[in-house]
This record gives C-alpha cells, structure tokens and sequence, in this order.
C-alpha cells in the first residue's frame, strides 16, 4: 500500500490503559517551537535558559494556582521526574505535590536536545531552578506593585502565596493573572536562601508506583481507543535482507488488516496483536541474505587495523624523568547490547493531516526532525511526546521503532498503531555499544612517580542517533532511500570513544592519541556512558598495574597523583568506609580492587572499592562487598543519587564479567538471553553502599554515567589482587578466567 498524508486530531486528551495521552498540538507550544530557531541565545543564563530563555518556556501558572513545570529531558528510570520537581518546589516555595511536570513532548516542551550524558541536572535542573528563582521574584515584585510596599519585605508562605508584613496575603494564581511570564529570565534571580525544604531530601521516586504494582509505565503498556497492532518485518540482523516476500499468503490471513510497504520497508498491521506476530512469521520465511560485506573472522583486530583520524588529545610538554619501572598493557572491549528488558515500542496516529508518536527516545526533538524528513509532512504537523520504555540508557532501536510506527500510521489513518520488536530483533538490529582497543604504556620514576604516561585508543563512533532520516534504519529502506549518516567525533572534552581518555591524575610528561574509526562492519551508537567506560577501565587497571610495580598502596598511589581536593576526598571517603586499611589480604581466591575517576572529567566524581572471590575450579566471580563515594555538587535527592550509582555498579559487572555480543560472517548471533547472557539476580554484589558527599552551593554534575567506569575496574583489580593475574581483555568469563588461570 502507498504511503499518503492524512492529519492530526485537536482533541485533547484521552486516557489510555492508566497513560494520559495527549493528541492535540498546543498552539502555544507551536508558535514557541517556531520562534525558537528565531530567538537569540542567551548566553548569560545557567544551564539550559541559554537556548530557551522565556520563562513560560518551563514554568506556568494559572488563574486557579496550579503550578506546570516543563523540561525538555526524559524520564529513563535515572529518577529526574523526582529530582526536578524538588528543584522547582524549592525554588517556588511550594510542596512538590503542588507541582505537575511534564517532561519531553515536541507540543509542549523546551528543546533540550537528547537526554544523554549526565546532562539532565546540569543543563534542565540549573535552568529550571533558576527560572522558578525568576517566576517567585516576579509574583513577590508583582505583589509589592499591587500593595506598594518593597519587595524585600515580602516572603513567601510555602503554600503558594505571598504574604506582606501586616498580614495581608495574595495567592500565585490571582498575582499570574495580571502577570505576563513570555519574559526572558534574568540571569541574577537570587536563589532562595537556606535551611532547604526540598533539596536534599530523599522523597520517594513519583515514577515507582507504577512500575512496582504492574500499572501502566511504559509505552509498552499504552492502549489507545481502535488501537491496531504491527510488527516490521526484516532479516535476522543488521546488515541483512530478506527477498521475494510472501505479501499475498500474509494479507489472506484473517485479521491481518494491511502489509505495508515501501521501497524494502514492509510491515504487517492487524486487529490483535498475536495475529500480527503470525503473519510476521510467515513473510519471516522469505530468503534472507547479507547486504553488507561480511563480518570479519576477528574483529577486534579489525578495530585496531582501520583506517582512522587521528587527534592528539593530551601532551605533557614535561621532559620525561629517567625510567626505573615500565608497564605496557592492551585492553579490549568487546560489543554491548543495551539489553533492554522490554523490546523498543512505539504507538503512532495520523488523522487530519497530522502524525503524533508516542515513543521512548532520548530525544523527541530530533526524533520529530527525523520523523519530517522521513515522512516529509509539514514539521507542524509531526508531534513526539516521550512515554517511557522498559529499558534504555543509550541508541537502542527506540527511534527506529517510532520511524516504522509512524510509516504504518500514515498507511492506516484515523487508527491508531502500536508498533513493537520482537525480542531477536531487538538483539538483532539495535545499534551496539562498540568494541575498542586501548594500548598503553607507563613508566615510574625513581621517586615512584608516574614519569611518563603513552596511550592510544581505537573506536568507530559512540553516536549514531537520528540527526534525519538517513539516522533510521526505514528511513534506509523507504524508496528512494535517503543517504546514510556519515559518523563524526565527538569533539572532547565531552569525547565519544576519547570520553576520559585523558587521566585525571597529574601527569608530567606524556601523549593520548585518539583514533576515530568512521567506518563500522556492524551498526554501533551510543550506550551508557560511551567510551568513557572502557577508557575509565583501562586508566584504572593500569593505576593499579604501576602501583604494584613500585610497591605502592593502590589508594595510596592515586592520592598522590590527585591534585583536585574533590577527587581526594572521595577517594578518602571511599576508602574509609570501606575499610581500605585494614581490608582482608588475598589468599588467592579473594581479593579488593579499588578505581577512581570523575566523569568526562567535568561531571560527577566517583571512587569504587570491591572484595571479591574467584573460583579456581569453574573461573567463576563473585562479588561481595562494593563500597562507592560520590561528589556531584549540591544533591538534590540522594537516595535518587545512589540509586544511580547502584544501578551502575550492577550493569557494569555485567558488562565486565558476563556480557559480549558474538557473530559470525553473516550476522550477529546472540539473539536471546540464553546467547547474550546478561547479570541475574545471582550475580548481584552481596552488598553495595553508596555515600553522597553532598556539596551545598555547588553546580549540579551528573551521576547518571558517573559509576560504570570505576566499578568495573574495581572489578578487574580485585580479580588481579586475588589470584596475581592481570586480566585486560573484556568480559572476565569464567572461561576466560580459568584459561588466564591455567586451569
């Protein structure tokens, strides 16, 4: 069936299935959608009021009260939906029950780019603070004005009013009335002083209820009225092409409504959901082949022979010092899946000439980008309002699903379409978190001091998201198909496959190479924490590595290399609680490893230390105890922060001691849980502590990103202080074990 336009709904809002669901694009949000391209930055204002400066932008307030706060960022299970509203209330000077978020939405909210990279406090929590700093001090001036008293003798009630010294009072909502907050912020507001009465407390999460008692969370569960249920059809995996499908035999099958196709592009749309999946099954019969070159037999050794481009990212200009003790180290990391639990889904409706996607990207607004380009409807006309996925953290095929929801809607309008991957695809075409090489060498002085530091990392790129259409894999198989997104660096400090290639420690004499790869023999993007992990990995093992090589305490032996008094103290405060001095020696089967680093080396710190013990007989790990510090600025809610620091301590022993995708020359062939094993509730840490150092009166840094590195060298190092082997090679498999261990 052709592919032809139809238009969006103005109805409001519906609910679905437990989901508030919106259809109709808010004109307001529209003509500031329209003006956002044509308003001057502000590069004055904290945070992310220097692209979007407008206080209506992200607070509201109306007649009746009733507080809206908006943020460009979305909610992935990081905890910001909670972290946010804190920010606001405390700001406003209401409880956080006052306050209604709305977060990532194309008709509603500020374009805050792509949730990613630790950003979400940095960039939306500093703006909104500060915008809600700017709308309290405008309803105190706009009551002053109403009383003509001074501001300064106004206070505010924490129940969303203001209130004058002889007892007179006015709510926010009647002061709004009269109040126009189109108004750039100012970039002075000042911040309300202490004691605080929502920062810094540990509320409980507003998005846990839900997911805890089986309601409706994630896009997965949203049912919309006449909801129709497809499933795209491709080849096995990335790379592949299936042929000559079957197209007749699936639209004869009873229920089955359309089989959608352009160009390779094709999907089946059906009543219910199961019948959908059996016609999925039988075009799945087609032949299939690999469209690309093959996979090399070793691919690794591939990454480190590429073609790259070369960037020197770091050069002490120090004479190096006399070299009493060398070490020389390669590390490799092997391809990750993002192993969302829930496969990518999408819901898309078209109606009216318009197209509204419902989808879990980590960024709707270059999504909706991608999604005009792909459609090519007006960019007016396209609206993606973020809902939640069961899994995320990175590329997964998020953007992809909405992209084939979307074709399916526009065949079928007036219906909505729910779109969802099967598992083996999930597996099978998300983009990977790519393999890297790091080779390094490092050198002591006679002083015990690092003399001189040499490393070199090889990667293809950490970011494929959709910048257009050529970003999606139907926007490759549309007819005509559109080129293909050619991968660029991403430019330091921030880094792709550099991220925290640079070491935090002093550093004298020295040379970091980066080696972009823009050529890929599988499709990689962006997954939780980029390179920083493996880089994080390698810096840390090889600290270790010189440490024993001069003898050296390993904490002992960063601290004096550490200049940053925030570095130090987490270190300390890590090392303190864990018991680092008076910690269990090895005996050959259990050991403690500890790892440092501050997150791109501007964000959060973090310091991990671990006991583990390893079984000679089977190569297994077994993780203890895991002690983590962390230092990210003024924390705002910080169980929420060790939420994050735990979840990335679990994921990361995941990722060093189980996880690998494997191929051979056609395609990938982990497909399932069962041939990409991934951590189960057995190989959790017996316990995790997590202490915030909280730093009242600092920037926000973000944690999001800011544990995986440390703990999974943490994890390497304790290996290597249990049994005396040093293992740099990704994952530390129980074969791999036992083959370093010569069992």
């Amino acid at each position: 069936m052709s592919l032809a336009n139809s238009g969006l709904s103005r109805r409001g809002l519906v609910r679905a299935g437990g989901l508030l669901v919106a259809f109709a694009l808010a004109p307001r949000a529209m003509a500031q959608e329209a003006a956002a391209a044509k308003k001057p930055a502000a590069p004055g204002l904290p945070g992310s009021l220097r692209t979007t400066p407008l206080l209506d932008a992200w607070i509201r307030v109306d007649p009746a009260g009733r507080i809206t706060v908006f943020t460009g960022k979305a909610e992935l299970g990081q905890g910001i939906k909670t972290a946010l509203i804190q920010v606001a209330a405390e700001e406003l000077d209401v409880t956080p029950g006052a306050l209604v978020l709305v977060t990532a939405d194309t008709g509603r909210s500020p374009n805050e780019g792509v949730t990613a990279g630790s950003h979400s406090m940095q960039d939306s929590g500093t703006a909104i603070r500060n915008a809600a700093a700017n709308v309290r001090q405008l309803l105190t001036e706009a009551a002053a004005e109403r009383w003509r008293l001074s501001p300064d003798g106004l206070a505010t009630t924490g129940d969303g009013r203001i209130k004058a010294p002889d007892g007179r009072a006015a709510g926010y909502g009647e002061l709004a009335a009269d109040l126009s907050l189109h108004v750039a912020a100012r970039p002075d507001a000042p911040l309300r002083p202490g004691p605080h009465k929502s920062l810094g407390l540990d509320l409980p999460r507003v998005d846990i209820p839900t997911k805890v008692t089986g309601g409706a969370a994630y896009v997965q569960d949203l049912r919309l009225p006449g909801m129709l249920h497809a499933r795209v059809v491709r080849g096995p995996s990335d790379g592949t092409r299936l042929a000559d499908l079957d197209v007749a035999a699936a639209k004869a099958m009873p229920g089955v409504v359309e089989v959608v196709r352009t160009g390779r592009f094709a999907a089946v749309v059906a009543e219910r959901e199961w019948t959908a999946i059996q016609a999925l099954r039988r075009l799945q019969q087609a032949k299939w082949s690999r469209a690309d070159p093959p996979i090399p037999p070793d691919m690794i050794a591939a990454v480190r022979a590429a073609q790259t481009q070369d960037e020197v990212i770091f050069e002490g200009k120090a004479a190096p010092a006399p070299a009493a003790k060398t070490v020389r180290a390669r590390y490799t990391k092997p391809w990750l899946l993002h192993g969302s639990i829930g496969p990518s889904c999408a819901v898309a409706h078209f109606q009216d000439g318009g197209l509204t996607v419902w989808t879990h990207t980590q960024g709707v607004y270059p999504l909706k980008k991608a999604i005009v380009e792909l459609t090519r409807l007006p960019a007016d006309e396209v609206r993606c309002i973020h809902t939640e996925g069961s899994g995320c953290y990175g590329h997964n095929g998020a953007d992809d699903v909405a992209a084939d929801a979307a074709l399916c809607a526009l065949a079928l309008p007036g219906r909505p379409v729910r779109l969802q991957w099967m598992r083996e695809q999930e597996h099978g075409w998300e983009p990977l978190g790519t393999g890297m090489v790091v080779e390094a060498q490092a050198s002591l002085g006679a002083d015990n001091r690092i003399a001189d530091w040499r490393y070199e990392v090889w990667s293809p790129s950490h970011n494929g998201r959709p910048a257009g259409a050529g970003g999606l894999l139907a926007g490759l198989e549309v007819d005509p198909p559109f080129p293909p997104q050619v991968p660029r660096p991403i430019p330091m400090p921030e880094g792709g496959g550099d991220r925290n290639g640079v070491p935090i420690y002093q550093i004298p004499s020295g040379r970091v190479v980066s080696h972009f790869i823009q050529h890929s023999d599988v499709r990689v993007s962006a997954l939780r924490s980029l390179g920083g992990f493996m880089n994080v990995f390698s810096i840390e093992s090889l600290m270790d590595e010189l440490a024993r090589a001069g003898g050296a305490d390993p904490v002992a032996f960063r601290l004096a290399h550490l200049t940053d008094p925030r570095a130090v103290d987490v270190v300390k405060l890590c090392a303190e609680r864990f018991g680092w001095a008076g910690r269990a020696r090895s005996d050959g089967r259990t050991g403690c490893g500890f790892a440092f680093a501050r997150y791109k080396n501007l964000a959060s710190y973090c310091a991990v230390a671990m006991q583990v013990s390893v079984e000679h007989e089977t190569g297994a790990i077994s993780v203890g105890r895991v002690v983590a510090a962390v230092d990210s600025g003024e924390a705002v809610n910080p169980d929420g922060i060790r939420n994050q620091i735990e979840g990335a301590v679990v994921q990361a022993l995941s990722w060093t001691g189980i996880e690998a995708m494997t191929f051979d020359a056609q395609h990938r062939t982990g497909f399932d849980w069962s041939a990409y094993p991934i951590a189960r509730f057995k190989d959790v840490p017996g316990s995790v502590e997590v202490h915030v150092l909280n730093r009242p009166g600092q920037p926000f840094l973000g944690a999001g990103e800011a544990g995986q590195g440390p703990a999974g060298a943490a994890l390497a190092n304790a290996v290597a202080d249990a049994t005396g082997v040093r293992f740099r090679d990704l994952p530390l498999s129980p074969d791999r074990v036992k083959a370093g261990l010569g069992i």
